[in-house]
């Protein structure tokens, strides 16, 4: 029996049609091009992809757009990486009162909370976070359901729980207290293989410098990298003395600078290349922003950061935050603004590559404005080049957790985790609040 033509052709252009959306094939068109390699952008630049991964980077005139492929018309948008946020906790919502939350949401963590909070940040533009602090199996859950795509969230590298002298009363599910260099041996290595992907250490000046070396050493046996605390002086000598892989927070309260022998020891740890980079997370947005949000509860009424949450656990959040000013936690938030310019230069000096990181989640900091208002600071308050912010937040940090082979830019390759937004970020970065399109791993999610 003969086929008729015409129904030859119908099934070559259905083969040609399910070819296409098998392969995924898009093209973001006629954007300004961040690659995030930190070179001049790329005007009217085509990204192409096919399938979760970038096949080609090139321009309207230099790079053919297959047939039957989507394309994503980009004109007046820039075109970045996806952002990565280095410190950020998605068991919490911004709500005010931690032994309240402790207490009453751990059950919900796993089922409800982590996976808003995941989902605010990819919407945000945030394709990769590190989670540093929070139940080991509800960490290593949400982190393989998302992986799985079976739940929207950024690609997750999980601590699990915080690695520290003692835990705090009540908090013992996320936080391990250490009794010896044996039993912080011991704790490393449950957490290694459960398969988290760094470990988390705080308050380390409490503990003996054997148990801290024990950590970092047993954790690097594993191939994790140790981030520690550098709220005091001895958290960051203790740390530079075992060994950590990156700092997190500018700390010292309201101390004026760093002291002279820390500043000494960062640049002589600095200065050994054969340890790669020495990693820092300021975290310093809430200290210049938190006098507005106090007069101005506009980002406390967005909406933005109800996405996801259930409403008993939304008119939770409001009611602790209905009088922000009145947040013990914050009281010396103003006091420690005028110092931490300062100190962030310091560290800028010191040899340390600095990292986005917002710890994300505490009081008054929501999943889906946390990442943008870091940029903002940085740029608009503490001088940082535009170009240098964004790479803080897209190529560094896939070099710190060692993957930039397949994230941080925007290269043939390499996971299409893009961005796009309307307008220069180069001269606006905080045009970067209002994210228009969001693709990751080949996905247009947003």
């Amino acid at each position: 029996m003969t086929t008729p033509r015409c129904f030859v052709a119908l099934l070559a252009g259905a083969c040609l049609v399910t070819a296409a959306h098998a392969a995924k094939v898009s093209a973001l068109v006629g954007g300004r091009l961040i690659d995030g390699w930190g070179g001049p952008p790329v005007n009217n630049s085509v990204v192409l992809i096919e399938g979760e991964r970038v096949k080609a980077v090139g321009t309207v005139d230099s790079l053919t757009i297959p047939d039957g492929a989507e394309v994503i018309d980009c004109r007046g948008m820039s075109v970045l990486p996806g952002l990565w946020d280095m410190h950020v906790h998605t068991m919490l919502l911004g709500h005010s009162d931690y032994t309240h939350w402790d207490k009453t949401y751990p059950k919900r963590f796993e089922t409800e909370i982590m996976p808003a909070a995941a989902q605010q940040l990819l919407m945000a533009g945030v394709t990769s976070a590190r989670d540093l602090g929070a139940p080991l199996e509800a960490s290593i859950n949400v982190r393989e359901r998302i992986a799985r795509g079976e739940i929207p969230g950024p690609t997750l590298y999980v601590s699990g729980p915080f690695i520290q002298h003692e835990p705090y009363p009540g908090t013992e599910d996320f936080r391990w207290g250490v009794k010896g260099a044996d039993d912080a041996r011991a704790k490393i290595r449950r957490l290694a293989e459960a398969g988290v992907n760094v470990v988390k250490l705080i308050d380390q000046d409490q503990m003996t410098f054997e148990e801290v070396q024990a950590v970092v050493d047993e954790a690097h046996k594993h191939n994790l990298p140790v981030i520690a605390h550098s709220h005091r002086p001895d958290e960051i000598r203790l740390g530079l003395k075992a060994g950590v892989d990156c700092f997190e927070h500018t700390g010292l309260a309201m101390a004026p600078d760093y002291p002279e022998d820390i500043l000494e020891l960062l640049q002589e740890r600095t200065a050994k290349m054969s340890l790669g980079p020495l990693f820092w997370c300021p975290t310093i947005e809430g200290f210049f922003n938190y006098e507005y949000n106090v007069r101005n509860p506009m980002p406390i009424e967005h909406p933005g950061w109800q996405l996801g949450v259930p409403e008993d656990i939304v008119a939770d959040i409001q009611r602790s935050l209905k009088n922000p000013g009145w947040l013990a936690y914050y009281q010396i938030t103003p006091l420690r603004a005028q110092t931490s310019a300062k100190k962030f230069q310091q560290l800028r000096t010191s040899g340390a590559v600095l990292l986005i990181g917002t710890d994300s989640g505490i009081p008054m900091k929501f999943h889906n404005q946390s990442t943008w208002r870091e940029l903002d600071i940085w740029v608009n308050k503490l001088g940082m080049d535009p170009m240098d912010t964004i790479r803080a937040a897209t190529y560094w940090p896939a070099v710190a957790m060692k993957v930039d082979r397949d994230y941080g830019t925007i290269q043939s390759g390499k996971f299409a985790d893009i961005i796009a937004v309307k307008g220069d970020v180069l001269r606006y970065i905080n045009l970067l609040q209002h994210v228009d399109v969001v693709i990751k791993h080949g996905r247009r999610v947003k």
